[in-house]
């Protein structure tokens, strides 16, 4: 097709087809916007479920009739109460919830470590050249070329 181009060396033994930077610089484009955005979004969904996740493992709860009521200090006449409506165990919120806390803090990590990776490489890819081959001098123009 018109946007495929050919490079042989080694007298045509080794070619490789490929299409001109144009023709997917957008698409890198949105790739690169993509993962730095996931990146973003994972870092500030890690700090949430961190700051829940060290709120609801310090919870002190009691049961109230069908519901499990939980406060962070029970001296304190005006803490914020957190109440559980039809929850039969306390214990499993203070177990449950933590657990559920610390699984999305280690998920949204490992999507955050993705995301980093693949914005990476596609910087490196657009911002640090490759030359492979052998160059060679070239006395008309006294500059490097590859071959």
């Amino acid at each position: 097709s018109e946007y495929r181009h050919r490079t042989c060396i080694n007298g045509g033994w080794q070619c490789v087809v490929s299409r001109p930077s144009y023709f997917f610089a957008p698409l890198q484009l949105l790739y690169f916007v993509l993962c730095t955005t996931g990146l973003v979004i994972s870092v500030l969904v890690v700090a949430f479920a961190g700051h829940h996740h060290s709120q609801a493992s310090s919870f002190i709860c009691r049961q109230a009739e069908e519901d499990c009521e939980c406060v962070l200090d029970l001296s304190d006449p005006i803490a914020r109460t957190f109440n559980y409506k039809e929850v039969s165990d306390c214990e499993a919120i203070t177990s449950t919830l933590t657990f559920y806390y610390l699984l999305q803090i280690l998920l949204n990590l490992a999507q955050a470590v993705v995301c980093a990776v693949g914005a990476f490489i596609m910087w490196k890819h657009r911002y640090q050249v490759f030359f492979a081959g052998i160059q060679i001098r070239s006395p008309s123009t006294q500059q490097w070329q590859n071959v």
